[in-house]
């Protein structure tokens, strides 16, 4: 499985190789010549199982998965990506149905947009996604903890310990594998231990999100964070955000 930073991140576009996987030819030819106008090199599969064969083979930097496709849904899709990488993921739903939404976060998606989606938001996710992707060590104390600097190379929350320079987070001495996304909302934590972020806070600072985005991407990536370093380790505060345990 692919560390939770990537080993050679892209560091332009032209160097991002995205795997697009849409069974609507329109929409995937469409969503293709976009995204290469803005420099991507993309690769393209009509079915979820054709799209897992082409990730085995290409190994891309970043997925946009459908949610309705034949042989093997998106969710399903995502599911199995999950098990080989950490690669990030965004969901494409025609629908911005609520169930379609959870359910592809739940599957380990970093991000969704809804179909049919501004070329200027789907490439500003893509790229925010990249972005996170291609976190380096050097950049890790920037952006925690409303911009400061993280003081300590390793912080420690009970059993948990976040390496902010080797980017590596550990429970119990044992190596948590986060995705991208994952990684970079606990170190916005780690930053601030003991105080409340709002959603729209954290989905400023880690999703890039200026516009209204969906505060529901923070709460199921929340939920994920907490199955990886321990249930009780972030707290909810209704009505505002959640907290870091000290």
């Amino acid at each position: 499985m692919r560390s939770s930073a990537h080993s050679s991140p892209p560091a332009t576009a032209a160097e991002a190789r995205l795997l697009l996987v849409e069974d609507d030819e329109v929409i995937r030819n469409t969503v293709r010549m976009l995204l290469e106008r803005y420099g991507f090199t993309v690769s393209t599969a009509e079915d979820g199982l054709t799209g897992l064969e082409m990730f085995r083979e290409t190994d891309p930097d970043l997925l946009l998965l459908d949610i309705m496709l034949p042989d093997l849904d998106g969710i399903g899709l995502c599911r199995r990506v999950r098990e080989l990488s950490l690669a990030p993921i965004l969901m494409m739903s025609a629908r911005g149905d609520a169930l379609d939404v959870v359910a592809g976060l739940e599957a380990g998606a970093d991000d969704y947009v809804v179909k049919p989606c501004e070329s200027a938001v789907l490439v500003a996710r893509i790229r925010s996604l990249l972005r996170r992707a291609s976190f380096t060590p050097a950049a890790a104390g920037t952006g925690a903890g409303n911009g400061g600097q993280v003081d300590s190379a390793v912080l420690a929350f009970g059993d948990l310990t976040v390496d902010t320079r080797g980017m590596e987070v550990r429970r119990a001495g044992e190596i948590v594998a986060l995705t991208p996304t994952e990684l970079r909302m606990l170190l916005e934590f780690a930053g601030s231990p003991g105080v409340v972020l709002e959603r729209r806070t954290l989905l400023s600072r880690v999703w890039d999100h200026a516009w209204h985005g969906d505060t529901r991407v923070v709460d199921l990536h929340v939920q994920r964070l907490r199955a990886k370093i321990g249930a009780d380790r972030i707290e909810t505060v209704r009505g505002f955000g959640y907290k870091l345990r000290r």
